[in-house]
């Protein structure tokens, strides 16, 4: 139905940058531009948690306190892609960055559990 690729991560320094990408594929009737389209990441033993999330054509976008202002999430709608700019990259950061989708408007978007389809994953690893 909904299909979602992460591209991107890989092993970097602290204090550089990077950008992953996500692009998605749709079944007849899920149209990108209606979807909330978010990035969350896990870390070893710790929760899938928030990271960022924008909705519909980005006259919404909410951060995790811990990369406000280091992160920056952008789609494109004509492309089906969503993509999260990564700045001043911290070894707190390193993780499996995933992206998800949902196309049911619910007003919930920090829970794993808001969203329906999910990416495989990326990859990023910060050292310090």
């Amino acid at each position: 139905q909904v299909r979602l690729v992460e591209s991107g991560g890989g092993l970097v320094q602290a204090g550089e940058s990077l950008r992953l990408s996500c692009a998605a594929s749709t079944a007849s009737g899920r149209t990108f531009s209606t979807a909330q389209m978010a990035w969350f990441r896990q870390a070893p033993g710790k929760e899938r948690e928030f990271v960022a999330v924008i909705i519909w054509t980005g006259s919404r976008i909410y951060y995790a306190d811990s990369v406000r202002g280091r992160f920056t999430v952008a789609r494109d709608n004509a492309e089906n892609t969503v993509a999260l700019q990564m700045a001043s990259l911290i070894p707190e950061d390193t993780a499996v960055y995933y992206c998800a989708a949902d196309f049911v408007y619910s007003g919930r978007y920090y829970s794993p559990l808001d969203y329906e389809y999910w990416g495989r994953g990326t990859q990023v690893t910060v050292s310090s």
